[in-house]
């Protein structure tokens, strides 16, 4: 590289972290190191679940230089945790914005929320050239969950600085169509030349199908001879379990199907609450496991489950989709007909779509799981086919080098 200023990206979560963003933040990373720039990373000390992580405030890891800064970590039990985890790690963004080294540009994530106005303070005081990688959007979140009215004075405060963000970044990823539809709709002040999409990615070589025999977490979890529709990842406010939950009721007495969680969220509560209180006894919920054990929890599954909200298609895109899909297993998404995670689905023919929608939204889940659960032969061919999809459409270096040449046109001098 000509330039050997470093680019610096912002984030709550890197390695090793469990949060999503912090695999991805991760990858790319590495991977713009590998194609011969100098990266830099400014991330909090604190876990996606709760505490602090161990690994050193100063790091250089695979070449990639890592800042853990020093703010709280109350992680995601209570909001006013949260928010005091969000407060200090932008006290602490700001600071590293700010500061006397120069940087080629830094690069925003969104979490926590409203980064990119982070941004704009420091290209108002002092220049700095941003941009936002925008893994999911906020406050569209807050209002889409009914935590916040847009008309409100904190709903109008919250749209300026996100406005502001966006409009001064030099570029914008948003990581599907419908996200960039939301973008754009969000702030006049985006220009749809500076909007772009790169989906997320999966790694071919991490994520890869394991046969059951094989796992070490089967016999672990007492899974031997079940038929195992998973949800892996967070229970949150933007996943919709209504329909779901009823299909587990409905199937509560059937002699192979079993349902597991693995993960936590706002939601797992609830989730739990409703089968003590209905019976279901083929079910289990475990916490997350660390990512070196990624492919083995998701080699569990026969069936992946992915779900979301209506009001959360663009501000929100479950990035398990690929994953699962990766692992060779067919995709049971229970959400809208229109969304990114529906569109991947249909493409790739690697599972199905059920929108809650559509009335008799369980009876239709519940009725698919059991037909898959005594088709082998099929599960196995919709599994080969969504893997192939993301393989050729989702893939790591793709998606990497995709984000490459945007950094590259935009912070060429």
């Amino acid at each position: 590289m000509t330039d050997e200023r470093p680019i610096l990206f912002v984030n709550a979560h890197y390695y090793p972290d469990i949060a999503a963003t912090a695999h991805h933040l991760t990858d790319l990373a590495e991977h713009m190191v590998a194609a011969g720039y100098a990266v830099e990373i400014c991330t909090s000390r604190g876990k996606y679940v709760a505490g602090r992580m161990q690994e050193a405030e100063h790091e250089v890891r695979n070449n990639v230089r890592i800042r853990r800064v020093r703010s709280t970590s109350h992680g995601r039990g209570s909001i006013v945790g949260r928010l005091a985890d969000y407060s200090s790690f932008h006290l602490q963004s700001l600071r590293a914005t700010l500061g006397r080294r120069k940087y080629r540009g830094i690069v925003f994530l969104t979490t926590p929320p409203l980064l990119s106005f982070v941004g704009w303070i420091g290209r108002v005081l002092r220049g700095r050239r941003y941009a936002i990688w925008s893994m999911d959007l906020h406050p569209e979140a807050e209002v889409a969950a009914g935590m916040l009215r847009r008309a409100s004075p904190l709903g109008r405060l919250l749209f300026w600085a996100n406005g502001r963000g966006l409009g001064g970044a030099d570029f914008v990823i948003a990581l599907g169509p419908y996200m960039r539809e939301r973008i754009l709709a969000s702030s006049a002040r985006v220009s749809p030349e500076r909007v772009h999409v790169v989906p997320v990615w999966v790694d071919g070589n991490e994520i890869t199908p394991t046969p059951r025999a094989e796992n070490p977490l089967v016999r672990e979890l007492g899974l031997e001879g079940k038929f195992v529709v998973a949800y892996i990842g967070n229970a949150g406010l933007a996943h919709d379990f209504a329909d779901l939950l009823g299909a587990m009721q409905a199937l509560r007495d059937h002699p192979r199907i079993f349902f597991l969680f693995v993960g936590s969220g706002p939601q797992r509560a609830r989730i739990e609450a409703f089968v003590a209180e209905h019976g279901i006894k083929n079910f289990l919920y475990r916490d997350y496991y660390p990512r070196e054990r990624i492919n083995s929890v998701y080699g569990l599954a026969d069936v992946h489950v992915v779900t979301l909200g209506a009001p959360f298609v663009g501000i929100a895109i479950p990035t398990k989709c690929y994953v699962s899909m990766a692992t060779a297993r067919p995709v049971l998404f229970v959400g809208p007909e229109r969304s990114e995670t529906a569109d991947a689905i249909r493409d790739a023919q690697g599972g199905a779509v059920v929108d809650p929608a559509i009335p008799d939204a369980s009876a239709r889940i519940a009725s698919l799981l059991a037909k898959w659960s005594d088709e082998p032969e099929e599960c196995a061919a919709i599994g080969a086919r969504g893997r192939a999809h993301v393989l050729e459409h989702f893939s790591r270096e793709a998606s990497c080098s995709a984000i490459e040449s945007i950094i590259a046109r935009q912070w060429s001098a």
